[in-house]
């Protein structure tokens, strides 16, 4: 039986190097860190605490990400020139094959929601499998008792 043991922690945790790839830096010397918070049991999801000091840079989503601020600041420019400072408490998602310019004035501490994208053809089984399952519990209760159990 796997271990379905419930986790906890603190934002106040000891951060490891994560260097910005070199060519991907514009301006600056930002210096950053993080730390694997959690990461799902079949691997495709992560929750990391990230932090960034001054320095200007690109950044090019592989994977699925969503920031969540929780301290400093950041300004995010997309490819269509387009600038939205993020402050503490703001989220921003960026889908894999996105990039952004990110610009600290100072320092930036976000959490970082990753998710590896599902490849499209699971994502169209997925989706029959969701249409069977409400198919089949629209047929009344009694139709097919967990033929399709919810995990």
């Amino acid at each position: 039986m796997q271990n379905k043991a419930i986790t906890f922690g603190t934002s106040q945790v000891d951060l490891g190097p994560a260097p910005i790839r070199s060519d991907w830096i514009l301006e600056g010397s930002p210096v950053t860190r993080n730390k694997l918070l959690s990461g799902s049991t079949d691997g495709t999801a992560n929750t990391y605490i990230w932090d960034c000091t001054t320095g200007r840079f690109n950044w090019f989503y592989d994977i699925d990400e969503t920031v969540y601020v929780l301290e400093g600041s950041v300004s995010v420019r997309d490819h269509n020139g387009i600038t939205r400072t993020l402050v503490p408490g703001d989220t921003a998602y960026f889908p894999a094959g996105s990039s952004a310019e990110w610009t600290v004035d100072k320092y930036i501490r976000k959490m970082a929601f990753i998710q590896v994208p599902m490849p499209r053809p699971l994502r169209f089984a997925k989706s029959v499998l969701r249409s069977l399952k409400r198919m089949v519990r629209g047929n009344g209760a009694d139709a097919a008792p967990n033929m399709f159990p919810s995990n």
